[in-house]
């Protein structure tokens, strides 16, 4: 199972999944593209809500930023669904008050309605860091983000719980540039994090063919 970050789609996994000949599950998660929202979000509620959508048997996941952290959650084996193998890519690991103030700002914030699909794409697109396609919806008045603003309200994760909560072979990774996961704050949490030459944040976009060769690995 592949799980997306906040604001994007399944969508971003394509690269990744180019040519890939095993068996997979991308859903958008709840509040983001053609899922429903939640009434309430937290890395709970959305774990329970992927959950419903994975069939009862061993599953590896890959989780991007806030879907590593959801990964992780399912890991615990709280929801039903047995995780062999979490790896969590670029997941943001220390948060200062001062951003999640702002993240809170922006989860109190209605949806823009853009007059165009185009200009509601690119807003989707610089909500999510990455380029989105499928990320909006026809509203009454234009078009706007699919993307639930309230889903910035998560908070901050309990990444050291949820690690030692996890049923799953754990594994964290980050592009060696990625300045929300840099190396020495994930060495806090396990001891040899994978890191990808030469990608940012949006590894699974920027360089595919990194998480195909983990995909492969864990395969075997």
């Amino acid at each position: 199972m592949l799980l997306h970050g906040l604001g994007a789609t399944g969508e971003v996994w394509q690269d990744v999944l180019k040519d890939w000949e095993g068996s997979w599950l991308v859903p958008d998660l709840p509040g983001h593209g053609r899922s429903n929202r939640l009434g309430r979000y937290s890395f709970g509620s959305l774990a329970a809500a992927v959950a419903d959508t994975i069939p009862r048997e061993p599953v590896t996941v890959i989780g991007h930023s806030l879907g590593g952290v959801v990964g992780l959650a399912l890991a615990s084996g709280w929801f039903g669904v047995e995780v062999t193998t979490c790896v969590g890519v670029g997941i943001k690991v220390r948060w200062t008050d001062e951003e999640l103030q702002k993240a809170a700002a922006l989860a109190a914030k209605p949806g823009k309605v853009f007059a165009t699909e185009e200009e509601a794409a690119e807003r989707a697109s610089k909500m999510a860091g990455v380029r989105l396609r499928n990320g909006v919806s026809e509203v009454d008045g234009g078009w706007t983000p699919s993307l639930d603003m309230r889903a910035f309200g998560v908070g901050r994760p309990d990444m050291a719980g949820l690690i030692m909560a996890a049923q799953a072979h754990v594994v964290l990774a980050a592009g060696e540039n990625d300045p929300m996961s840099p190396q020495e704050h994930l060495r806090e949490l396990v001891p040899e994090p994978v890191m990808f030459p030469g990608a940012g944040h949006n590894v699974h976009v920027e360089s595919p063919s990194s998480l195909r060769t983990v995909l492969a690995q864990l395969a075997t």
